[in-house]
């Protein structure tokens, strides 16, 4: 059901946000294959062992990826350093979605920090 509501979520948003944040859905996924998808704060996320360790949302001038945790985009400063962020959210926009090599380092700073491998 909780996929769902990330579909239901992706849905009600314009074409160009809506392939853009589910390009990111998909990178997620293959860097947590065995992530349970829901909503939390009712915006997509994904948790590991109970543990959120990564999000996303659309907003009215940019998309964010979330790491939920106010220190992972401190641990990978110098990775996103030409993207605004604020200290627990990275902005992009949909003509520059994030790399998915970018994405991979950022989920694997939060894995880290939970203690996972």
């Amino acid at each position: 059901m909780a996929a769902a509501d990330v579909d239901n979520y992706l849905a009600g948003l314009g074409e160009a946000e809506r392939d853009a944040l589910q390009q990111l859905r998909l990178t997620i996924r293959e860097v947590v294959p065995d992530a349970e998808e829901c909503l939390s704060y009712g915006m997509p996320a994904f948790k590991v062992g109970g543990r959120t360790v990564a999000g996303f949302a659309a907003f009215a001038h940019h998309l964010s990826f979330l790491p939920h945790s106010g220190s992972v985009l401190s641990a990978i400063e110098d990775d996103v350093a030409g993207y605004q962020k604020t200290k627990g959210s990275l902005h992009f926009s949909v003509d520059k979605p994030l790399p998915a090599t970018l994405v991979k380092k950022l989920i694997t700073a939060r894995m880290r920090e939970l203690g996972s491998p």
